[in-house]
């Protein structure tokens, strides 16, 4: 399960990630409460944020993706990592004088969505340099791990402290837990790092997206990641609704509620990297399940009863996450891994300014149950249209492998039985 953090970079890596990351999910917490705040518990308001965060993944990400593959990737992980931390405190500051206003804080979100557009495909196609092929699902996995293990104390420790001293110091304090992981970044040994595969010539946007193209089961991942992220994964916002509006509750309850669907993501993240393959059922039917239990805590009657359900929540969408990510990047050629991650990224990200406005607006007007009903039922139609596009087009060639031979790890087609690959 820890195979991973035998190697003395990831290690590295992995104690940055999770000091950075409680850092980032402090200020997720922190920067919602503030926009209720500021704009009177508006729901709208709270989607506009989330949805301006995420533009610059539809904007920036295959760009983004193209500079995980012209340049050094750990240089390129330092740059954007202090540009984040700058903004972060940025916030802070202005937050702690009393200048901040919605649309500041809408400045704000957006700028760090640039700088995260870039950052994503790089971090996740610099996990290969790092641990090599043969663990790169486990690394993959615990890097959610590390994640979700931040996420456990981060939201509820923001509770308290905007209780106690305001979002600004939580945004002070994230500016500080970037400079962690650009001392992480700074300290690996270069000499251990995989090398970054390149081919001969200019690296050009376009090649990935050729690339993807003639790849069925990569299109159908990023379809399905695509669904599963606009309508599924919009969960601090509704949890941040249901808390307030459904529940006439604080803070620190959102908090609590964070933490549990915490719990639920790091157990799933821990039981991803047992596994040494991913296949693409394992893709699917979590996406189905997963959308299925989102309905399920929509209904939820009580506060407390929604507390239970969050952990499984968890699981599923950290399933459904490890084994998208570990399929495309085990698929996916070096010299192209980091244009497919930006796809990845544009399609996993770029839904929400979709989605999230419109959940938004649909907790103001049906309630906070709704943005979660709604969301699980999307995962759920989109998946099975996904999968029907792709039994409908199976008649053509089969994907080629970094083996070079036809790939054995599609869906069957209607009607055929085939086992699992797990």
């Amino acid at each position: 399960m820890f195979r991973a953090l035998s190697v003395r970079n990831y290690r590295l890596y992995f104690t940055g990630q999770v000091l950075s990351n409680t850092g980032t999910w402090m200020q997720r917490v922190a920067q919602d409460w503030l926009v209720l705040d500021l704009s009177g518990t508006s729901g709208v308001a709270l989607g506009i944020t989330t949805g301006l965060q995420f533009l610059p993944y539809l904007l920036f990400s295959l760009w983004g993706g193209t500079l995980a593959d012209r340049f050094d990737r750990r240089r390129l992980l330092v740059l954007t990592q202090a540009l984040m931390g700058l903004l972060a405190l940025g916030l802070g500051v202005v937050t702690i004088t009393g200048a901040a206003t919605v649309h500041l804080v809408y400045v704000f979100a957006f700028l760090l969505g640039c700088a995260s557009a870039v950052d994503n495909p790089a971090r996740q196609a610099f996990v290969n340099e790092i641990v090599g092929p043969d663990s790169l699902h486990n690394a993959i996995a615990l890097n959610s791990a590390s994640f979700n293990l931040a996420r456990l104390g981060g939201p509820a420790l923001a509770g308290v402290m905007v209780a106690l001293v305001g979002s600004g110091w939580v945004f002070i304090l994230n500016a500080a837990s970037f400079g962690i992981t650009i001392m992480a970044l700074l300290l690996m040994r270069t000499r251990e790092l995989f090398p970054q595969v390149r081919r001969e010539g200019r690296v050009q946007l376009v090649q990935g997206l050729h690339y993807v193209r003639a790849r069925r089961d990569l299109i159908l991942v990023l379809a399905l990641a695509f669904g599963v992220a606009t309508f599924g994964l919009n969960y601090q916002m509704t949890m941040a609704l249901m808390a307030r509006q459904q529940f006439a509750l604080g803070a620190e309850a959102f908090g609590l509620m964070s933490t549990a669907l915490a719990v639920g993501a790091l157990a799933g993240s821990l039981l991803a990297a047992r596994r040494t393959r991913v296949g693409l059922r394992l893709v699917l039917v979590a996406a189905f399940v997963f959308g299925a239990v989102e309905i399920v805590v929509g209904l939820s009657p009580t506060y407390w009863s929604m507390l239970l359900m969050l952990p499984f929540a968890g699981i599923l969408a950290m399933t459904f996450t490890t084994s998208s990510q570990s399929f495309l990047q085990s698929r996916a050629e070096g010299w192209v891994r980091g244009r497919v991650m930006g796809i990845y990224t544009l399609v996993f990200f770029g839904g929400t300014p979709i989605g999230a406005p419109i959940i938004g607006w649909a907790a103001d007007r049906f309630g906070p149950r709704s943005g979660l009903i709604g969301g699980g039922l999307g995962t759920v139609v989109w998946s099975a249209v996904a999968v029907l596009v792709y039994w409908a087009t199976r008649g053509g060639s089969a994907p080629v492998t970094r083996a070079g031979v036809a790939g054995t790890d599609e869906l069957p087609a209607a009607g055929e039985p085939s086992e699992l690959r797990r």
